[in-house]
């Protein structure tokens, strides 16, 4: 009976110890432990993920890249902004081409209130994919936070032609509404513009300052008012665009592109998509056969 006991022990020491090398093997699985730290992060215990994200960085796999994204995403929704974009630079060395990682430290930079290094994250992550509609939100918000008022407004315009009836629509149409009644957000995060920006950016929110007065001296409401506002923010940022020799990305991406829709006759349906949501067709069209160069 005893030789009996003795024999079954050391079978269960042998199959536990197997299966717990087993376990060791598995967790050095790029694929498991990535899709571990997901469900934990499902689950509400996305701090637990940490360490199988951590193994995961230590390779160079298919899920490598996405695990610098999901393990910035938790230190940035943990309240931990420097280690969440530390992660965020540190994955962009290896994927400098990956626009995720790109928008994500954007959105950690923007919560840190760097809004100067959010929007050159957010410019990045715009040229690696133009029709990513929240990577062009970002960059209103950014540079709304920035008082540039110029390149928020037209940063709004251009998402909601992205995307006209997403969750963020009426708030991006708000901020737009704002910046057209002369609202301006108070910068309250670090850095300030060098003096030549604070120059541009003075000349910049000038024609939106313009535009609102004369469109005052011409009794005009409702969304003929936005029509005229809009196509005359265009027009002159247009022509002042056209006067540079060294343009910016916001004047090869942004301006250029409005001020050939000032030109084409659907501001008409821009104002209406803003005021009432309502979608243009003739407009839409537009949208999707006009290229975006920067």
């Amino acid at each position: 009976m005893l030789s009996y006991s003795k024999t079954l022990l050391i079978l269960l020491l042998f199959c536990c110890s197997t299966t717990l090398f087993a376990q060791d093997r598995q967790t050095d699985d790029p694929a498991t432990n990535y899709k571990a730290a997901l469900a934990l992060v499902d689950a509400g215990k996305a701090p637990e993920g940490i360490p199988y994200l951590e193994k995961v960085l230590k390779t160079q796999s298919t899920y490598t890249n996405a695990a610098y994204s999901l393990l910035g995403s938790i230190y940035d929704k943990n309240n931990q902004p420097d280690k969440a974009i530390a992660i965020y630079n540190e994955g962009l060395k290896a994927y400098p081409k990956d626009q995720n990682l790109y928008f994500n430290l954007g959105i950690a930079d923007f919560r840190a209130k760097l809004y100067a290094d959010a929007e050159l994250a957010a410019i990045e992550a715009i040229k690696l994919d133009p029709k990513h509609a929240n990577s062009q939100r970002l960059y209103g918000l950014v540079t709304f936070h920035q008082n540039k008022r110029l390149n928020a407004l037209m940063a709004f315009c251009s998402f909601l032609l992205l995307e006209p009836n997403g969750q963020r629509t009426e708030e991006a149409a708000t901020n737009l509404q704002s910046i057209l009644k002369g609202g301006v957000l108070k910068a309250d995060g670090p850095g300030k513009l060098s003096v030549a920006q604070a120059a541009e950016n003075a000349k910049s929110n000038a024609i939106i300052s313009g535009a609102i007065a004369s469109a005052q001296s011409k009794n005009l409401a409702g969304t003929v008012l936005m029509e005229y506002q809009l196509k005359t923010i265009f027009t002159q940022a247009g022509l002042a665009s056209t006067k540079k020799s060294d343009k910016t990305f916001f004047d090869k991406f942004y301006v250029d592109y409005f001020y050939k829709l000032a030109q084409s006759g659907n501001v008409p349906g821009l104002a209406k998509l803003i005021a009432d949501k309502a979608v243009d067709a003739k407009l839409m069209d537009w949208v999707k056969g006009a290229e975006r160069v920067y």
